[in-house]
């Protein structure tokens, strides 16, 4: 009878072990995280989960862009960059914590933007540093994965991105390419170059993602003439 005690005492230790145990452990959001905080439902307090803060020579963030998206010999001051964090809701209505670095002088504008864009549930797939993907801009866009700051040259150009500066965000960016003549980046995306059809993520004049941009000074890459960026938005300061 004691072995059997015994036995089901151990049971009901590894029972608990699984199911109070990881609860006890799981806190609230840190800056710095992945970005991979995935739920079906918003957090009862979500306004709080919309902020930014500086970067620190240093602290976790620091750690994750430095010689990354942040290379040594960048002409960017670390105190002209914000670590934002938000919330966004993917095509399938699922809530998921995102994270982006953008320039002070646009942070503000930032917060704001996605905060709305939550809200009203436009689909936004994954937000996360381009530095979870080597600072590869590819390898981000091929993953769909909307991104802003990222210390890196214009395509086949010798010129700084507006990236480069934190001033641009790239929306959704395997659905809404980069066009120019027979060019299409992400090269997996030539598909969605065809902007006659109908598909999810898609960024079009009119809609809520354009609109919040636009009202707030940002230039739609997709209305350019030359070549079409119909992922991008960028900030020109006045």
């Amino acid at each position: 009878m004691k072995k059997l005690w015994g036995f089901l005492s151990l049971v009901l230790l590894a029972v608990l072990m699984l199911t109070v145990l990881p609860s006890l452990l799981h806190g609230a959001p840190q800056p710095g995280g992945t970005g991979a905080e995935t739920t079906t439902t918003p957090p009862a307090n979500d306004d709080a989960a919309f902020y930014h803060v500086p970067i620190e020579e240093g602290d976790a963030v620091y750690l994750r862009i430095h010689a990354s998206s942040l290379p040594e010999d960048a002409s960017i001051s670390l105190s002209d960059l914000r670590y934002v964090h938000v919330l966004h809701v993917d095509a399938e209505g699922k809530t998921h914590e995102g994270e982006l670095i953008v320039n002070l002088a646009i942070a503000d504008d930032i917060v704001e933007i996605f905060r709305e864009l939550y809200k009203q549930a436009y689909p936004i797939e994954k937000m996360r540093l381009v530095d979870d993907y080597d600072a590869d801009d590819e390898r981000s866009m091929s993953d769909n994965n909307t991104s802003a700051f990222n210390y890196r040259l214009i395509s086949g150009t010798n010129r700084l991105s507006r990236h480069a500066q934190g001033l641009a965000v790239d929306v959704n960016p395997l659905y809404n390419p980069y066009v120019k003549n027979d060019t299409v980046l992400p090269a997996d995306a030539a598909v969605y170059a065809d902007r006659t059809q109908d598909f999810s993520y898609k960024i079009i004049e009119g809609d809520l993602c354009w609109t919040l941009f636009t009202e707030h000074g940002f230039t739609w890459g997709g209305s350019w003439n030359t070549l079409k960026d119909y992922q991008h938005f960028e900030y020109e300061a006045p």
